[in-house]
């Protein structure tokens, strides 16, 4: 018997702005009105000794999901708004979404139905111009490389060790490899290089990590952008950068304050990809969302292989903030996916991500999200398997029913918290490990591998590294999405394989090495049809398709 499910009622109206910021307790002196509904945050907020940090941190996460998305945003959206439902002061905080998914295959990512961050559109188009900041700001730097080849080159860069490549927020598979023509003889002449997508840009993982300005400051002028014939790093700051980058990034460091479909606070702010760099809000969001709710919901990118663990194994280190809990989305489709077809063998994904996340300490309850053609008896066999694995589960129906279709979800998870008051997540490794060392842990405790193996490219980056000093990074293993391996017709919970590392890149100014597996690709390309064919505006300037 298939479970009917309604079609969303009708949207109600947006609030203004201005009543957003009084749930939170916010005076006017604390944000800029960009428009009838969104704002940008100060950063004073953060320093404000009336609001000390007092909410608990609930990290979203996923099952393998397949390329159409399990509704990871949708749910946390709904949980936001079923905490609110119950009478909870929360926020969430988000990513902004890349141009790159919304005219690609997956579409924008601001939930949908009754579950969105609103105005939907405009949040996942241009929004507030924060990608278009980091955009210039990345590009800016490019530019000032290529000028000082062709005026001299004084810091004796070596043209065919630049590693720092241009950005757009697009997906464009003929830019992936460029030649550049500074002119003449000059260095550089006729160099190789590249674009990035902007949410692979190390300057989008820089924002999202950045503590504050000075903090952000500091990053930026970290970035090593290349080296010299003799073989020293050489930083942004070496080519006078970093002021001008600064003033590009003012505005897109104030986080941005929008609401739900329900009303409710959603900082919106920062997009580094789930795979490519480390997939979550920033953390200047978080912070300032700890400080004026009770429960903030943090959603981090893809599934728990990806977002979670970069989540506790870099982010939780810079922030210093351990999540209370986290709450594992997954679906029906997701499991008999990664089944081939058969629900039962998809089973072993959600109990290597489920365990995952008890091995780092976390509290950890699964989000049945029910799509339309679920039947009754596929749902149950997911809750039956997960009370056979001890963990507790809730059904969410967040895309039709909104806050209240995720009131049973938000009443569990304010039950694990509170029955888990001392929760503190821990890495998977030290960062006093070797790269080695953490590549294992990582690959064998997480992903289930037997090991790593590494190319000469890949071993000789990590040498140079450490012949450097930047021998206590964390690492961010940037690996396909739809499988727990690199390769992404592995399906369920694979074993007797084998972590690929084919090269490795240095992000100083985020404090991570990039570890790439299999076949990643840092610009995606769009597919054969793309979602951009079905987006339009009509006569009244309305935003069609997105």
């Amino acid at each position: 018997m298939t479970h009917t499910i309604e079609a969303p009622t009708a949207k109600p109206p947006l609030l203004p702005i201005t009543a957003i910021a009084r749930k939170l307790g916010l005076h006017d002196d604390d944000f800029d009105k960009l428009g009838p509904h969104f704002a940008k945050l100060h950063l004073d907020l953060l320093r404000d000794p009336a609001r000390p940090p007092r909410g608990k941190l609930i990290l979203v996460t996923a099952t393998t999901p397949t390329a159409s998305g399990e509704g990871k945003t949708v749910t946390s959206i709904g949980l936001v708004q079923g905490l609110e439902h119950l009478g909870k002061k929360a926020i969430i905080t988000s990513r902004e979404p890349s141009l790159g998914p919304v005219f690609g295959m997956k579409g924008g990512a601001a939930g949908g139905g009754l579950s969105q961050i609103e105005p939907s559109q405009k949040v996942n188009l241009h929004f507030t111009g924060d990608f278009h900041a980091i955009t210039s700001a990345h590009n800016l730097l490019a530019a000032l490389i290529d000028a000082h080849l062709f005026h001299g080159n004084d810091l004796r860069l070596d043209p065919v060790r630049i590693s720092w490549p241009r950005a757009m927020d697009m997906n464009d598979r003929a830019l992936r490899r460029i030649t550049v023509d500074v002119g003449g003889k000059h260095d550089g002449a006729n160099r190789s290089t590249g674009f990035v997508i902007t949410a692979a840009s190390e300057i989008m993982a820089i924002l999202a990590l950045a503590k504050d300005r000075a903090d952000l400051r500091r990053r930026l002028a970290a970035i090593v952008i290349g080296a010299t014939r003799d073989g020293k790093p050489v930083r942004a700051a070496d080519l006078h950068a970093t002021g001008a980058m600064m003033a590009l990034l003012a505005d897109a460091l104030l986080p941005n304050l929008v609401q739900t479909t329900e009303g409710t606070p959603a900082l919106v702010h920062a997009g580094p990809f789930g795979n490519i760099a480390h997939g979550t809000s920033s953390i200047i969001a978080q912070q300032i969302g700890l400080r004026l709710a009770d429960y903030v919901i943090n959603e981090a990118g893809f599934a728990a292989d990806l977002g979670a663990e970069k989540y506790i194994d870099i982010v939780m280190g810079v922030s210093g903030t351990s999540p209370s809990a986290a709450v594992l989305v997954t679906t029906v489709q997701s499991l008999r996916n990664q089944g081939e077809g058969v629900l039962e063998n998809g089973f072993p994904n959600l109990a290597r991500h489920a365990q995952n996340l008890q091995r780092f300490g976390l509290p950890t309850i699964v989000a049945i999200n029910r799509f339309p053609h679920d039947t009754q008896q596929d749902l149950n066999q997911v809750r039956a398997f997960c009370d056979r694995l001890g963990i507790p589960t809730a059904h969410t129906e967040p895309f039709t029913k909104g806050g209240e279709g995720s009131e049973a979800l938000a009443r569990a998870v304010v039950d694990l918290i509170d029955r888990n008051p001392n929760a503190a997540a821990h890495p998977i490794y030290a960062l006093s490990d070797t790269y080695e060392e953490k590549l294992n842990k990582v690959a064998t405790g997480i992903y289930g591998a037997d090991g790593v193996s590494l190319s000469d490219t890949a071993r000789n980056k990590l040498r140079q590294f450490v012949d450097w000093g930047y021998d206590g990074l964390p690492i961010c293993v940037a690996k396909t999405q739809y499988s727990f391996s690199d390769n992404p017709k592995k399906l369920g919970a694979p074993t007797n394989w084998t972590l690929a590392i084919n090269d490795v890149s240095l992000s100083a100014g985020a404090g991570f090495l990039v570890c790439i597996a299999g076949n990643m690709m840092l610009m995606p390309g769009l597919p054969k049809t793309s979602l951009a064919e079905e987006i339009d505006v009509d006569d009244q300037g309305e935003i069609l398709g997105v």
